[in-house]
C-alpha cells in the first residue's frame, strides 16, 4: 500500500506503507507528509486539500487534525467513499499501467517499489493539471445525480 499527495505543478512523496493504515497511522503521516507538502507547495495557506472521505480519512481524530491545521491549508469535503471525485485514483490508474508497460516487469516487491517511485517521478505535470481541470465537470456529475455514484 502506497500514499501519495500531489498538486497543480508538484509531485509529493510517495510513502511506502508496510503495514495496514489505520486512523492513528494516517495520523501520523498528516503532520510530516501532507502539513510539510502544504506549507512548501502552498505557503501562503491557500493550498486545498481533497481526499476521498473513506472511513479511515473520516476518522474522528484526522478530521481534529484537518480541523486544528486549517489556517494553513483547507480541506474539501467530499461525499463519503466517492473515489469517482478524487483524481488520485486516475493518477494512481496511470501509475500501474506505466508499471505494468515496463520491460522487463517487476519481479520482486523491492521491484514493484523501485519502478512504483520511477514512474511518480515521471508524470507528467501536464497529467496532474488535465486531472485537476476535471474538477468542475465532476462535480457537475455528481450533483446531478444527488450524490449517487456518477459515470465520469
Amino acid at each position: 500500500m502506497v500514499w501519495d499527495v500531489c498538486s497543480w505543478r508538484d509531485m509529493g512523496p510517495l510513502m511506502r506503507l508496510e503495514t495496514t493504515l489505520t486512523g492513528d497511522r494516517y495520523l501520523s503521516i498528516l503532520p510530516d507528509h501532507l502539513h510539510s507538502f502544504m506549507s512548501i507547495v502552498h505557503s501562503d495557506g491557500l493550498g486545498q486539500f481533497q481526499q476521498d472521505n473513506t472511513t479511515l480519512h473520516a476518522s474522528r481524530v484526522a478530521i481534529k487534525w484537518l480541523q486544528e491545521h486549517f489556517s494553513d491549508f483547507r480541506h474539501f469535503h467530499w461525499p463519503p467513499k466517492s473515489p469517482e471525485m478524487n483524481i488520485i485514483e486516475d493518477i494512481r490508474d496511470t501509475l500501474l499501467h506505466a508499471v505494468e508497460n515496463r520491460s522487463p516487469p517487476p519481479r520482486t516487491l523491492m521491484d514493484l517499489w523501485t519502478a512504483l517511485k520511477d514512474e511518480w517521478c515521471e508524470l507528467p505535470p501536464r497529467c496532474l493539471q488535465t486531472l485537476i481541470e476535471s474538477m468542475p465537470h465532476r462535480v457537475a456529475a455528481l450533483l446531478c445525480v444527488r450524490g449517487s455514484p456518477t459515470r465520469y
